[in-house]
This record gives C-alpha cells, sequence and structure tokens, in this order.
C-alpha cells in the first residue's frame, strides 16, 4: 500500500476521530514538498552550480529552478537578481513517493539520527528539515560525490495549527524524538 492510499485509508479516518472532525475534508493534509538548496557567493562556480542542480534532479526526478535575490545586501556580497540557490516543489504523485522515500529510506540512512525534533513544525503546521548533506538519500552513491552541500526539505500542510501539524506528520509516520 502507498502512503497516498493508507493516507486516504487510515489516516484522514483515524485523523477525523482524534481531531473531532466530521468531514474528510477538514482533515490536514500535505499540499506539497519543496527541496531548496542555497548557494553562497564564495561558491558561485559553474561546477558546482551543476553538482547541485544534477543532485536535486537525482533527489527528486524534476528539474530545479534557480532561486534569485530580491534585494541587494553588500554585507554578503549579493545583488539583486543573483541566483543564490536552487529549487524543487513537489505536488501530487511525485510528492507522495518522495515523502515514502524520506521515511523509508532516507531518515533510516542518518547516521546517529535520534528523530525530528517537534521543534521544526512552525506556528501553521509545516515541517522544515535541513540536511547537512544529501549522502543518505537512495539516489546517491557517495563514491562519485566530489563535493557535499547541505538540503532543505519544507512540507507544506494545510493545517493551520502546529498541533494538527504534528498529529499529521506523527500519522504518516515521521520520526519524532518525543
Amino acid at each position: 500500500m502507498t502512503l497516498k492510499e493508507r493516507y486516504s485509508k487510515e489516516i484522514v479516518p483515524h485523523l477525523m476521530k482524534t481531531l473531532g472532525e466530521k468531514n474528510p475534508m477538514a482533515v490536514p493534509a500535505v499540499k506539497m514538498v519543496t527541496v531548496a538548496v542555497g548557494i553562497q557567493s564564495t561558491q558561485k562556480d559553474a561546477k558546482f552550480i551543476d553538482t547541485i542542480e544534477q543532485t536535486l534532479t537525482r533527489i527528486t526526478g524534476q528539474k530545479p529552478v534557480d532561486t534569485k535575490a530580491k534585494k541587494s545586501v553588500s554585507g554578503f556580497k549579493v545583488r539583486e537578481g543573483m541566483v543564490v540557490g536552487k529549487r524543487v516543489t513537489l505536488r501530487g504523485e511525485r510528492m507522495w513517493s518522495f515523502l515514502a522515500k524520506l521515511l523509508t529510506f532516507t531518515f533510516p540512512r542518518i547516521t546517529d539520527f535520534r528523530g525530528i525534533s517537534a521543534k521544526y513544525i512552525d506556528s501553521t503546521g509545516n515541517l522544515s528539515v535541513g540536511f547537512r548533506e544529501y549522502l543518505s538519500f537512495p539516489e546517491i552513491r557517495p563514491d562519485e560525490v566530489e563535493r557535499v552541500h547541505g538540503l532543505q526539505i519544507v512540507v507544506t500542510t494545510n493545517a493551520g495549527t502546529r498541533e494538527r501539524g504534528l498529529a499529521l506528520f506523527k500519522e504518516l509516520g515521521f520520526p519524532f524524538n518525543s
């Protein structure tokens, strides 16, 4: 059973009971997953940017788009319109398969992983998790990696509150450390 099927058949009825909802459409749901990598001003060489693009494409199965600076900040040596990162937004079937891969393969492969802190959920019920290195993803072979970079994963929901978001993520199987 896929994660999407499990969500609709098991998780929604259980959340309806625990949250006291009568309508299944009122139950919190995952809307999209964003995977992003920031590019520091010191790492502007083309080979490194190519590596980031290839990594995001392999991990998500989708080509990343550029994230550009909205304002110039002289302290960070950033000018308006400069590429400061790459980002992929996943929705629908790709989103569900990415979440399943994240829960079943990626988190267990992280060395010294003790779970996700509940502090990573914001006040509207969205979860943000940062990775120092992307080697725990199953598509990446460590022997092919030249330069390691971090990445950020944001799971956006329509939960509305932190408590409803936490209930949704616990039901989906995210490993929280109490």
